[in-house]
């Protein structure tokens, strides 16, 4: 059974808009990271840039989607696959693999990210890799 757009705002107590329903959706039914104006361009009928980044915000400040490293330079983003489980500790910390062909960057939870000792005095905030290739919708 898959969990819904509006379970998934219910479960988070973020107040329900078209808007919030429909990039969730589009999220889940996506499976791949996307950027803002990738969502302007599925939406530029019904949604304006700034109501999309609003809500973009809004799931980020939430913890709904996080930001993934791409090479292209502009901030992608992806939804969090915990985001039906509020309470879940987690942290963005994962592979991310971007295919050479079909462009899609897409979160590799399952592999494990090595450990960096960092020198002395030094704090990591984030930890990201980035792998590129071919994925198993193009080979």
């Amino acid at each position: 059974m898959s969990i819904t757009p509006l379970e998934i705002l219910k479960e988070h107590n973020l107040r329900i808009t078209n808007c919030r329903k429909e990039v969730l959706d589009t999220f889940l039914k996506k499976k791949s990271a996307l950027s803002h104006a990738d969502l302007e361009q599925i939406f530029q009928k019904d949604f304006d840039r700034v109501t999309l980044y609003r809500t973009l915000k809004t799931f980020l400040d939430n913890d709904l989607i996080h930001k993934v490293l791409d090479d292209s330079g502009a901030a992608k983003y992806a939804l969090c696959h915990h985001s039906h489980a509020k309470d879940e500790h987690h942290d963005h910390e994962h592979v991310h693999f971007k295919c050479e062909k079909c462009g899609q960057t897409k979160c590799i939870e399952e592999s494990i990210l090595p450990k960096i000792n960092l020198p002395s005095g030094f704090i990591n905030k984030e930890v990201s890799l980035l792998v590129q290739g071919i994925c198993d919708q193009c080979s």
